[in-house]
């Protein structure tokens, strides 16, 4: 265990290099907020899509109806093994006279009900509504629906699966490639950072392991230093995302009310940034460790 004093040496040694680095110092936590507020931006993108993917899913399922002559038992015991799948959420049963219900209030006129008397035209078309947890495996369940004998028709959601599923593997590659290039150019320019702090400390960091310094005591402020670099590299882009998707939210929010009476379809701010804070914090800090451990095991070799 270092001692308290060691620690407090570490702190403020690493807080005076930031000063003497200014410019590199400025350039780091630059490209560092510039990196994780881009990160931020594509944290939103996805938590909001997956977000709409889960309603979806709760939303549009799969319709699937059964062969005339198909008994109450049977139908019932198909919706149990239907149920037990993992992909499923839910299944409901719509009984025939529910079907017709729906069908006259969304897609008749009073005159053209009227015209069916008491008549069902859809007696035999009692069916199952199955609502899936995964709405990319749907292909899959529909595949295992269809084996059912008596199952007559399946009728799915294949394009909104698809085009979600799609988007979100867009989203996904786009960010990482990104963030990849960004964390890169950040590695760098914390690594120069640090360079150029071992370089004019040379000297001192030469008499320190000539009295018998430790490499902890030698290395510590510069750990300090990039965790520094990280952390308020991080902290800047996290206040500038929390101000932006506040506002983003707030808008979409007054809009959707205006136009169509419903409330934001984007998740709270407060559940997007439980995840991102830590994730963002975790993320700058451990490039500054990493980018400060790579220029630290090169640059104190060649001081002796």
């Amino acid at each position: 265990m270092p001692r308290i004093s060691t620690v407090v040496y570490s702190v403020r040694q690493g807080g005076k290099n930031l000063k003497r680095n200014r410019m590199f110092s400025l350039a780091s936590i630059g490209t560092m907020a510039a990196c994780l507020f881009l990160f931020g931006i594509f944290y939103f993108l996805l938590q909001n899509l997956q977000y709409a993917i889960r309603s979806a899913e709760t939303n549009v399922g799969v319709t699937v109806f059964f062969e005339e002559g198909t008994g109450m038992a049977r139908i019932t015991q198909i919706q149990e093994e239907i149920t037990r799948r993992q992909e499923v959420a839910y299944v409901n049963y719509v009984s025939a006279e529910e079907a017709w219900e729906r069908y006259k209030e969304t897609s008749l006129t009073e005159e053209q009900v009227a015209s069916f008397g008491e008549d069902n035209p859809l007696e035999n078309s009692a069916s199952l509504e199955v609502h899936t947890s995964d709405v990319t495996a749907q292909a899959a369940l529909v595949r295992y629906i269809e084996s059912f004998p008596e199952v007559r028709l399946v009728n799915d959601s294949k394009e909104l699966a698809d085009m979600l599923g799609g988007i979100n593997r867009a989203v996904s590659i786009v960010t990482a490639v990104i963030i990849t290039i960004l964390a890169a150019v950040a590695v760098f320019l914390i690594s120069t950072t640090i360079s150029t702090g071992v370089s004019i400390r040379a000297q001192e960091i030469s008499i320190m392991k000539l009295i018998g310094a430790t490499d902890f005591f030698i290395e510590a402020p510069f750990f300090v230093e990039g965790i520094l670099l990280g952390a308020i590299g991080a902290a800047i882009p996290l206040a500038l995302l929390y101000a932006v998707y506040r506002r983003i939210s707030g808008y979409i929010a007054e809009k959707l009310i205006s136009v169509l009476g419903k409330g934001t379809m984007l998740l709270d701010s407060g559940e997007v940034f439980h995840t991102l804070v830590p994730i963002s914090l975790g993320i700058g800090i451990g490039i500054g460790v990493i980018g400060t451990w790579m220029t630290l095991k090169k640059q104190l070799r060649k001081i002796s």
